[in-house]
């Protein structure tokens, strides 16, 4: 006689989780069942994977033995990866994530095949509660000045050498080898995207952002100073993405998570990839995605992008909470972080010591 598996009674194999990542992410499963870290299909199977388990691979990681075994047993497989409004400080500085997403039939970050994130935009009946709700998230958003990271200060900035009535354009940097420039732009560069830029916006003040991940030495895509100002007017670093975006008319991107951003603070955004925010009617595309069929309201994107599709835990409690409570103790953490001397000192030694140690193992490496 057959029995229902309770939520927390589940078994959860989780696949191509950094030893990192374990030490944070449980949270997330909480209500879900037990966590077993592989590296396996076998360490799985004698760990007791069945039918009535849940599979969740990291990102892209591939374990292709391990999807072909979910398909043939019927075991649900889902994508997790780091969700839109993530922490403090950078997530290569091996810091706890506030929001993940868990995608059953794709990714976001993937245009290639369908993300339950696109699933939602093209099929989600939006009503009126919903809407309202992601209106207000958005303008608490822009007015606390939130973004996915939280950690550069928020300075007033001069642009030396622009001209009156000159249009500013926003490039912000990524990096290079991330999934959603190999899925999503077709392995584009940053130096690429700026000289496609300047070919499009020839007499135009060009603001170059790097990416912060790479500016810190954590990934790859630097531009060396001299060549991004042959194609930029301005590199701009070490501030907040609002104090750019404050003086920005467009923003121009391959996949960055700057282009949704910059759409709530109700910038021109275009897209040179596929990035999850285009094809919907509200960004001016290179690409094209032909199963996006939906011209979607900037509420309905924020409403499925940050509402329904990821979910998120309370930085104080550690408990899985909603967005709203989740932004509430982010923005309360980085006012302490710009007015507390000693809390902001031990948030950067802690973040310079996982970047020694980082670069460390990967002079050790050979990489």
């Amino acid at each position: 006689m057959g029995y229902i598996v309770q939520k927390n009674q589940l078994k959860l194999f989780l696949f191509g989780f950094s030893f990192w990542k374990r030490i944070y992410i449980k949270p997330f499963f909480e209500k879900e069942g037990k966590c077993y870290f592989s590296q396996s299909l076998e360490q799985a199977k004698s760990n007791g994977l069945d039918h009535e388990s849940k599979i969740y691979i990291w990102g892209k990681k591939p374990f292709s033995e391990v999807e072909v075994y979910a398909r043939a047993h019927h075991i649900s497989l889902y994508r997790v990866e780091d969700g839109f409004i993530r922490s403090l400080s950078l997530g290569s500085d091996l810091t706890k994530p506030y929001s993940l997403v868990f995608d059953r039939r794709g990714i976001y970050f993937d245009p290639i095949q369908e993300s339950d994130l696109e699933y939602l935009l093209n099929t989600y009946s939006f009503d009126d509660d919903l809407r309202s709700r992601a209106k207000k998230l958005r303008m608490y958003l822009v007015e606390k000045k939130l973004s996915k990271y939280n950690i550069n200060p928020d300075n007033k900035i001069y642009l030396e050498g622009l001209k009156k009535g000159q249009k500013v354009i926003i490039v912000p940097g990524q990096v290079e080898d991330d999934a959603s420039i190999i899925y999503g732009a077709g392995g584009m560069t940053n130096m690429e995207l700026l000289q496609a830029v300047r070919k499009k916006r020839p007499d135009s003040y060009i603001i170059y952002k790097p990416h912060p991940d790479v500016l810190v030495g954590n990934r790859k895509g630097n531009i060396p100073l001299e060549q991004a100002l042959s194609f930029a007017d301005n590199v701009i670093t070490d501030v907040s993405l609002d104090s750019v975006l404050e003086h920005g008319d467009e923003v121009h991107t391959m996949t960055s998570l700057v282009g949704f951003e910059s759409l709530l603070r109700g910038k021109i955004v275009f897209t040179y990839g596929m990035p999850f925010y285009a094809g919907w009617g509200l960004t001016n595309d290179v690409k094209v995605c032909k199963r996006r069929v939906k011209d979607r309201t900037l509420d309905e994107l924020v409403a499925a992008t940050l509402i329904l599709y990821p979910r998120y835990i309370d930085p104080l409690s550690n408990k899985e909470c909603e967005v709203e409570v989740t932004l509430a103790n982010i923005e309360l953490m980085k006012t302490r972080y710009n007015t507390d001397i000693f809390y902001k000192t031990s948030i950067d030694i802690r973040n310079f010591i996982s970047r020694k140690i980082q670069q460390l193992i990967k002079v050790l490496l050979g990489e």
